[in-house]
């Protein structure tokens, strides 16, 4: 098999579609690591929303209604 130009034996060959297999390999666990990381934030950001949300709550009623709005 020739490529560019250069013959290439069973060697070469083999040693290619291996780093193209991690190449792919690579990419794929690239892709995974972003989703996780995208869905942590995401959890994340839920969390505190919720946490804030219910100390939120709790601070309305325990404030005390002094001053020319409360």
């Amino acid at each position: 098999m020739t490529l560019f130009g250069t013959t290439l034996d069973g060697a070469q060959i083999a040693g290619l579609v291996g780093l193209l297999a991690t190449l792919a390999l690579w990419l794929i666990v690239l892709g995974r690591e972003r989703g996780y990381a995208k869905w942590f934030r995401q959890w994340e950001a839920d969390r505190k929303a919720r946490l804030d949300a219910e100390t939120g709550a709790a601070q309305d009623q325990k404030r005390d209604r002094t001053g020319p709005w409360g």
